[in-house]
């Protein structure tokens, strides 16, 4: 089992502030003096494209501050199941300047991406058995699970986690040992994650601080990783990448004082529900499959019978990696809960996406009806027979109408959508 305690963690910043260069340059230094890294195999854990933050500018400055006291510095990718990450990709994630390369700008370490696919690059960590997972889930699935992680990760003494912390649509706040799992682990891990997730419900989990059923889960799952598993939690102002806070310590310890700062800065607050969103997707978010999340951080504020629209002019496909979704289409829970025998043998990390996108609703097995609270539109380039074989709307480019959008006072055009959260203001 992993060696890693409950190292405090230690934050500097806080919500709406900033940290500024040489502050987070200070910080760093102060807190791995306190490490014992010397000679030591450390793998840097970061996060893909799919997320923002300034990477280069926190790759630099743990680079610096490590690469003469280790004995190998490996950094991995993780992907959980998005696409691997292409040389030129890797190269503009990780701030490489035009006409140098990946080697010169961080000499001395290895960059990898977490290689799902390629089992001589997985290993076999242990067994959650069905009673643990009963016990972590509360009750919502019983069913033992195999636990296998990246091989870097596995056999480093000492694993740095370094990435940002939004809500999250599966485990309630994101980062911390998400990037072990989901992040550097397999389809059985994230699939049994993101299906708990599913049965809780989006609107239920997204957002939600503390240790909530999923978390429970990946926490068991990444206290087998035998190394020192530490972390550099961030909070990401959205749209910016400014830097709000940091916080450095164990990878549980860490993540909980970055959700505290997140749960105040990525949470909006409004006193009456949307009918209907434009929710404008970066283009770092390259398939429905992640620009789905536009759609995600919306759902809890949307009026009953709303609509939001997906418009990402530069998405081709639903997804890459998934086919499957192709197959069952985006409906909610109910639909296969009720259609089980069905459904049974579609990977449960592909069920649990499609009823995050398509959000609550229910489905009468007797009449083949399914209601769903809100409507999903798709303005992107997928053929519109496409967004009708898998249960979405569709928006023709040419017909998005932003003028009138921003003039009409029941349209809310969200910019830069994905990373924050709105919630309607409790009352």
């Amino acid at each position: 089992m992993s060696q890693s305690a409950t190292l405090e963690a230690v934050t500097i910043g806080g919500p709406h502030l900033t940290v500024a260069d040489a502050e987070l340059d200070a910080f760093i230094l102060d807190q791995f003096a306190g490490v014992d890294f010397d000679d030591k195999s450390v793998v840097l854990v970061v996060p893909d494209g799919t997320r923002s933050c300034p990477l280069p500018l926190l790759l630099r400055t743990v680079h610096r501050h490590l690469i003469d006291r280790v004995a190998s510095l490996t950094t991995v990718i993780a992907l959980g199941t998005h696409s691997y990450m292409e040389p030129a990709e890797i190269d503009a994630w990780f701030g490489v300047p035009q006409g140098s390369t990946l080697a010169e700008t961080y000499p001395g370490m290895t960059v990898v991406n977490h290689e799902f696919l390629d089992p001589d690059k997985i290993v076999t960590l242990g067994t959650l058995s069905a009673e643990e997972v009963s016990q972590l889930s509360g009750g919502l699935v019983s069913e033992e699970v195999v636990v296998e992680m990246n091989r870097y990760v596995a056999e480093a003494d000492i694993n740095l986690v370094i990435g940002p912390v939004f809500p999250h649509e599966v485990i309630g706040i994101s980062g911390g040992n998400k990037y072990f799992i989901p992040g550097c682990s397999t389809h059985d891990a994230i699939d049994l994650s993101h299906w708990v997730g599913a049965l809780i419900g989006i609107e239920t989990m997204i957002g939600t601080t503390g240790v909530t059923p999923v978390r429970a889960i990946v926490d068991a799952g990444s206290a087998m990783i035998p190394g020192l598993r530490l972390a550099l939690c961030l909070v990401v102002q959205s749209g910016t990448g400014e830097i709000e806070s940091i916080s450095f310590g164990s990878s549980e310890e860490s993540w909980a004082a970055a959700a505290a700062v997140a749960s105040q800065t990525h949470v909006v607050y409004v006193d009456e529900p949307f009918t209907k969103v434009i929710a404008m997707m970066p283009t770092r978010y390259d398939d429905i499959w992640t620009a789905a999340k536009g759609c995600y951080k919306m759902q809890p504020a949307m009026a009953d019978g709303g609509e939001v629209v997906i418009y990402a002019p530069h998405v081709t496909e639903v997804s890459e990696q998934h086919p499957e979704i192709y197959d069952i289409g985006y409906h909610s829970i109910e639909y296969f809960t009720k259609q089980w025998d069905q459904f049974q043998g579609v990977p449960k990390g592909v069920l649990a996406h499609s009823t995050h996108v398509r959000g609550a609703g229910t489905f009468d097995p007797e009449t083949g009806v399914e209601t769903n609270r809100i409507k999903v539109t798709l303005c992107t380039q997928i053929p519109q027979e496409i967004c009708e074989q898998v249960n979405l709307g569709y928006l023709a480019l040419e017909d998005a109408d932003f003028d009138a959008w921003n003039a009409d006072p029941t349209v809310f055009v969200q910019e830069n959508a994905g990373e924050v959260l709105y919630r309607l203001t409790p009352r």
